[in-house]
């Protein structure tokens, strides 16, 4: 379960041409969107928060530990991490792609593995379900469409049931009603106490289904807070140069953008 005092912090994060100086607390129980235009240092900023590559200065600390100093098997039991691309290196099946989310969490101290069996099946049936993918279990990778392998690889970050997940991209690749289903569920996720970050393109996804959005620009935080906030227009003119206004209801707006700047 997250803790009350679990926060994944980023402070002073510098790589050559990639950040410059980004420091920003994300907080458990809520939903982040980290947006900006291609080359802005969002998925950079996010394969640091998740301890896969290491910024030449600053540091990421995960409660009141640095996470460079995790154990890796901590680490990975904590934080759950959807790359932008994922690659599957072995043509297995949709379940057993989705078991490895488990692997953090066997053979370690006081694993039992009888016992625990049967906590990394449900664990694994469940994840298939959240993501539709129970009549493709026993689908193989290569079978399957972009779309599918997209969310089989959700399931895998889902069956390590981390304290924090983080999503470079998840919408990318899926049509409108799994894109919708996920967001939801990843909403559900936040409300369950589960820190949950995403990089996401899709700026009226941001809008009406993140806590609070991240604008990265040139390496650079240049806007932080609630989406009806940092998403203004102001903010995407000037990021990514485009004149636009959002219509609609909050939860449920439309951005229309008239034309570049």
């Amino acid at each position: 379960m997250p803790q009350e005092t679990d926060e994944l912090v980023a402070d002073g994060l510098s790589l050559a041409g990639r950040l410059d100086g980004v420091s920003a607390s994300f907080r458990a129980g809520e939903v982040t969107a980290i947006c900006g235009p291609n080359g802005a240092g969002k998925s950079t900023l996010l394969a640091c928060m998740a301890g896969i590559l290491a910024a030449d200065a600053g540091m990421v600390s995960l409660g009141s530990e640095a996470l460079a100093r995790m154990a890796a098997r901590e680490r990975a039991r904590a934080i759950g991490y959807l790359p932008q691309a994922g690659e599957v290196a072995w043509d297995m099946t949709v379940a057993v792609l989705a078991g490895l989310g488990r692997l953090p969490w066997q053979g370690g101290p006081g694993h039992r593995a009888l016992a625990c069996a049967g906590e990394d099946a449900a664990a694994v049936d469940a994840a298939l379900v959240a993501m539709d993918l129970e009549s493709l279990a026993g689908r193989r990778v290569s079978r399957l469409s972009g779309g599918e392998r997209a969310r089989a690889l959700l399931a895998r970050v889902l069956v390590g049931e981390p304290r924090w997940i983080l999503a470079d991209e998840p919408l990318a690749a899926l049509d409108l009603g799994h894109a919708a289903g996920l967001m939801a569920r990843l909403r559900a996720r936040g409300r369950a106490g589960v820190g949950v970050v995403l990089v996401l393109h899709d700026l009226a996804a941001a809008m009406n289904h993140a806590d609070r959005v991240l604008v990265i620009h040139g390496g650079r935080v240049v806007a932080d807070g609630a989406p009806g906030e940092a998403l203004r227009a102001e903010v995407i003119a000037a990021v990514w140069g485009v004149e636009a206004r959002w219509v609609g209801d909050e939860g449920e707006r439309a951005l229309v953008v008239k034309g570049q700047v």
